[in-house]
């Protein structure tokens, strides 16, 4: 993902100014209502959150009481033309595959330069609706048949199972291994995002393969801080930083083993963490509104994780499991969010006709004392908050 948000923003630079409604759960309900009368809301006690058949089964956003909504909008693009290159309509959590670049890519025809100009994300998680096979009040199931090619001239058939399910406070506890949230506001979901090979032909090295990625998009603040652990022993930097440049060294810190990144939304960077490193959770804290987010992903550390960078010249395997982006102006002053964003990335689908790969990818948000919060930091981050906070 080098250079998506670059396109991004540049096709939607007219979007320049943060809507100042944001942040309010039944506001965004409302709109979302307006715009998809499909709409899912998932509900336990005051733990909601909204899930989009007409909008390629987005969780939008999500509240732990009813009032702050945690997911970022980009409001004035649902009021837009398809753009033809990427719809950004925002959302918490959202499906694509990867890879966006390499000589894999799902995002370039075939022997066309890599280039703005040729790029698009396919319309299938991008703009079309998803079918919403069932629904209860703690659950949603979504699906979508696609048809794919990518650079190398493959195509795929494929079909796409995405279960989105709110986690009771028991199964919050089993996943993040501790109750240290039992006393604070808390929302959480998981979902289980399936790819299955419908075609008649293997997805291998000679013909490339898919990978299910998913990317969370969390308004930024002013005391925002990106919280990413990795395992230590490894020689080398555990990170990837220089997505768009190299990231500026007030704007990131390495602890003993735990990287931290600014997520203020002010100065656009990305960054990655190699599979052999990554462990399989991160996090932010926002020390304005007092909110702890944490997400849980599968990351395996042998895996083959596909280069997604805009160029053929690099090795097809040399991605990363997982990634941090802040967003920012670009130097004409345009910018589409300010949003900064999580994502986690599966391993290449090796899949024969009829074979499936399962992706999961939960997400955590827990308001509240910050005595407390900073307990469960350190139980599931490994630290503080006050260590968060003095990170920057």
């Amino acid at each position: 993902m080098k250079t998506c948000f670059l396109s991004i923003t540049i096709a939607m630079s007219l979007f320049s100014c943060h809507d100042q409604r944001s942040g309010v759960f039944t506001h965004d309900l409302s709109f979302l209502k307006s715009h998809d009368s499909s709409l899912v809301v998932l509900q336990d006690g005051d733990a909601k959150i909204i899930v989009s058949p007409k909008y390629q089964a987005k969780v939008f956003t999500s509240t732990a009481d009813g009032s702050q909504s945690f997911g970022w909008i980009h409001y004035k693009a649902f009021d837009s033309s398809l753009d033809p290159h990427m719809n950004a309509y925002g959302g918490e959590n959202r499906f694509w595959l990867g890879p966006e670049g390499g000589k894999f890519s799902l995002f370039f025809p075939k022997a066309t330069k890599m280039e703005f100009a040729h790029w698009k994300t396919p319309a299938a998680f991008d703009s079309e609706p998803w079918t919403l096979v069932v629904a209860s009040k703690m659950f949603a199931s979504l699906r979508k048949d696609m048809q794919l090619t990518n650079y190398a001239g493959s195509t795929f058939s494929l079909r796409v199972d995405r279960k989105i399910t709110l986690l009771s406070r028991p199964a919050m506890g089993l996943l993040l291994q501790t109750d240290f949230f039992k006393d604070l506001a808390v929302v959480a979901y998981r979902t289980e995002n399936t790819v299955t090979n419908t075609g008649n032909t293997a997805w291998d090295d000679s013909t490339g393969m898919p990978c299910t990625w998913i990317l969370d998009m969390f308004p930024p603040s002013e005391h925002t801080t990106i919280v990413m652990p990795y395992k230590l022993g490894q020689t080398g930097s555990p990170a990837t930083t220089d997505y768009f440049g190299e990231i500026l060294p007030d704007r990131i810190k390495y602890g003993n083993d735990v990287l931290y990144f600014k997520g203020d939304g002010k100065q656009r960077g990305k960054l990655g963490m190699h599979p052999a490193v990554a462990k399989n959770v991160a996090g932010s804290y926002d020390a304005t509104k007092k909110v702890l987010t944490i997400i849980l992903f599968d990351v395996d550390p042998l895996g083959k994780y596909l280069n997604q960078e805009w160029r053929i010249d690099k090795a097809t395997f040399s991605g990363d499991a997982m990634n941090a982006y802040n967003d920012g102006p670009l130097v004409d002053g345009t910018q589409m969010g300010p949003f900064y964003e999580l994502e986690s990335v599966s391993t290449a689908h090796y899949l024969a006709p009829g074979q499936s790969a399962t992706h999961w990818h939960s997400v955590f948000h827990i308001t509240g004392d910050e005595a407390a919060l900073s307990h469960l930091s350190e139980q599931v981050l490994g630290v503080s908050l006050e260590q968060i906070k003095k990170a920057l």
